[in-house]
């Protein structure tokens, strides 16, 4: 199984006067797929959330879930791993993967499409996220009103998409978001959170020149993500280089968070200090670490897909 690299998406070229221009590739992309009567378990449909940002939203709603009336589904807000430059909810590697996670979790998913750097630096997709579960909570939306549980919200993203989930998830939990009711979110679900900082870490240092995620690329992505001046330890990157008072905050409101990970990650010992510092903060954490697999390897191998979603699974249902 081939292993995806942002590499392949992109091309970065720096310019003599220091000034970075990004060129991304076209990249294999999904239209949603609404229609009850096509021969499909997951149905699709797409939402503008923003006009004047571009952003926007997918829904994907387990076809069967029409016929039952009695039943609402927990709803599982997702953003897409992207460095933060690169990617879209349309492509087809994440319109097929929410497909599994809707049929396979049983769960209604939102997947967003936010702004992308560098031309829209951090924290521009956290804004983005906030503005999602407004658009969520305030929407007639059939999908959402007749067959959603709002009391039973997760937000859940890979690579940058969970570290988006957290920053948006430490904002709603501080009280820095506004009024959600009646979304309730009940827990963060982070696949190989995208974490950075000056300071190598072990696994940095091992898997320096990793096959999917080389540290060049990452701290180029890094650089094109974070606001002008900024470095790695800046708070929009390093997630544990600092003492948040809105991690408490995730405890207070009960939230449980998982957070699972793969030995060949080289972002593999930030994650697990990001645990132990939700841990030493009193928050309930779930955390899985595989001894192999590379960076968002649940993308690009079916076994390590299904094996994700059966753990989403058993998080969202107890």
């Amino acid at each position: 199984m081939s292993e995806r690299s942002e590499e392949q998406h992109m091309k970065i070229v720096k310019k003599p006067d220091g000034t970075v221009t990004l060129l991304r590739k076209p990249e294999p992309g999904s239209l949603p797929q609404s229609d009850p009567t096509l021969s499909i378990t997951v149905l699709s449909k797409d939402h503008t959330i923003n006009p004047h940002n571009n952003t926007w939203l997918r829904l994907f709603l387990p076809k069967q879930t029409i016929t039952d009336n009695n039943s609402k589904l927990p709803l599982i807000v997702f953003f897409h791993a992207s460095g933060f430059v690169t990617s879209s909810a349309a492509s087809t590697l994440f319109h097929d993967f929410c497909e599994k996670i809707a049929e396979d979790a049983a769960a209604v998913v939102a997947s967003v499409e936010y702004r992308l750097a560098p031309e829209h630096r951090l924290p521009a997709a956290y804004d983005d996220a906030v503005e999602a579960l407004h658009w969520i909570k305030a929407s007639k939306e059939e999908w959402l009103t007749k067959h959603v549980d709002y009391s039973r919200c997760y937000l859940m993203g890979n690579s940058a998409g969970a570290t988006i989930a957290y920053y948006a998830g430490l904002r709603v939990a501080a009280g820095e978001a506004g009024d959600l009711e009646p979304l309730k979110i009940q827990g963060l679900i982070l696949r190989h959170p995208y974490i950075g900082g000056t300071k190598r870490s072990e696994s940095e240092l091992r898997l320096e020149n990793d096959a999917v995620l080389p540290l060049s690329l990452s701290d180029m992505m890094w650089e094109l993500a974070l606001p002008f001046g900024a470095d790695r330890d800046h708070e929009y990157c390093n997630l544990t280089g600092m003492d948040d008072w809105r991690v408490e905050k995730v405890r207070d409101q009960g939230w449980r968070v998982m957070v699972s990970g793969s030995g060949g990650d080289p972002l593999v010992d930030r994650d697990r200090e990001l645990v132990k510092l939700l841990e030493e903060k009193g928050v309930c954490v779930v955390s899985e670490f595989e001894n192999e697999g590379s960076h968002c390897i649940e993308l690009t191998d079916p076994n390590k897909a299904k094996s994700l979603i059966r753990l989403v699974k058993h998080f969202i249902s107890s």
